[in-house]
């Protein structure tokens, strides 16, 4: 079987191919072909995107003859709300589904739903698969779930939903394997540090706790997004008159370490220019690492301690400063880096020091891999 995956964000569409044999595969396996879209304005997309996908089968560089030859299409859906918890076939209830809580996650959900349509147009009759970035935390427990505002509020559906599910799981069982334990017996923080960043509390495979909530600007300074603040800023700056499509933009696009720094949403920017004296730009990544000190110290009490720290996506792959800086303010958990492995990272990575009583891994994201394995057990029954 060959499943097509299509990671459809806000400012970028990954396209990637998987072809899935009658033997094991490797975990992660490769695609046999893949791209990468960046959405630089109001180009039209679905047309750029459609390009793209007709590389598999047209032109030169062809890697299938038809596109008979593609058997499932998976999607990557950030938001599926309370009724989409696992990974479906899409029919027009799903769709509609997926439509219905775009007002939680609208550049993210919006895309996704003109990528099915795009796939439906150009791959007709062929199964598609949505798989859900807030499945994963389904089962968060009421405590960690339900918000201490009015109780209407859970009634209303407003809730605690978490997001990079995909990620965080794959990389608890990644991790699991590479330690050659159960993953039963784990109780695993994993740091999806990108421009988006959320951590996750994983007991036994399950999630417990997580940083996002019910939109994914809750938790950690990210990139552009502010995370957590005091909700009494927002009420205090409405009756100065900032609309709500006005916070909208500063929460979303003008915070994080952009908005502090000033420099960029680029953590390699950032950390250059802090390097160059830039005062700015040091703060905006103090912050970064004291917010995500403190959050992985959270995670490790929701699940009363910890064996197992991950660092996944982006920064958390790339940025050896920022896993330094994190893991100097947790040896009180037990957590030592061997700081030449730390600083020389390649692939998959046990960077922890030979006392430190937490295992510290560094885990390269896999999601479309992720999503083509559950597409392809939900397809070829």
């Amino acid at each position: 079987m060959k499943i097509l995956v299509l990671n459809s964000g806000s400012s970028s569409q990954k396209t990637a191919l998987f072809e899935f044999g009658a033997g094991d595969l490797p975990d992660p396996a490769l695609p046999i072909w893949e791209r990468k879209l960046e959405w630089k304005g109001a180009e039209d997309r679905q047309s750029a995107a459609a390009e793209i996908i007709e590389e598999l089968w047209g032109g030169s560089n062809a890697v299938i003859g038809s596109p008979s030859e593609i058997s499932a299409v998976g999607h990557r859906v950030v938001h599926g709300g309370a009724k989409l918890t696992e990974p479906v076939v899409i029919d027009p209830s799903v769709k509609q589904s997926i439509a219905d809580v775009s007002e939680i996650a609208p550049l993210h959900n919006q895309a996704a739903l003109q990528g099915i349509d795009l796939v439906e147009k150009l791959l007709p009759g062929i199964p598609q698969v949505a798989v859900f970035d807030t499945a994963f935390h389904r089962t968060l427990p009421p405590h960690a779930t339900v918000y201490p505002g009015p109780y209407e509020w859970f009634e209303r559906g407003i809730r605690r939903f978490g997001f990079h599910g995909i990620n965080h799981e794959y990389c608890a069982h990644r991790a699991a394997r590479l330690l050659k334990l159960e993953l039963s017996s784990l109780k695993i923080v994993t740091c999806h540090l990108g421009n988006g960043c959320s951590l996750a509390a994983i007991d036994g495979g399950r999630s417990v706790d997580t940083t996002m909530g019910f939109t994914p600007l809750e938790g950690l300074m990210m990139g552009t997004r502010s995370g957590s603040i005091d909700p009494g800023i927002l009420t205090y700056l409405m009756r100065k008159g900032t609309s709500g499509d006005q916070l909208d933009s500063l929460l979303n696009h003008q915070s994080g370490l952009m908005g502090i720094s000033g420099v960029s949403s680029d953590m390699r920017a950032v950390l250059k220019a802090a390097d160059e004296e830039n005062a700015r730009a040091q703060l905006a990544f103090d912050i970064f690492t004291h917010r995500l000190k403190s959050g992985i110290a959270a995670m490790a009490a929701s699940l009363g301690g910890m064996d197992v720290l991950i660092f996944t996506a982006g920064i958390g792959e790339n940025s050896s400063q920022t896993r330094d800086a994190a893991c100097a303010g947790l040896k009180f958990l037990g957590v030592s880096l061997n700081h030449d492995k730390n600083s020389s990272v390649d692939g998959d990575t046990d960077v922890s020091a030979a006392d430190s009583k937490v295992k510290v891994l560094v885990i390269r994201a896999q999601e479309d891999w992720a999503i083509a394995q559950k597409c392809f057990a939900l397809t070829s029954l």
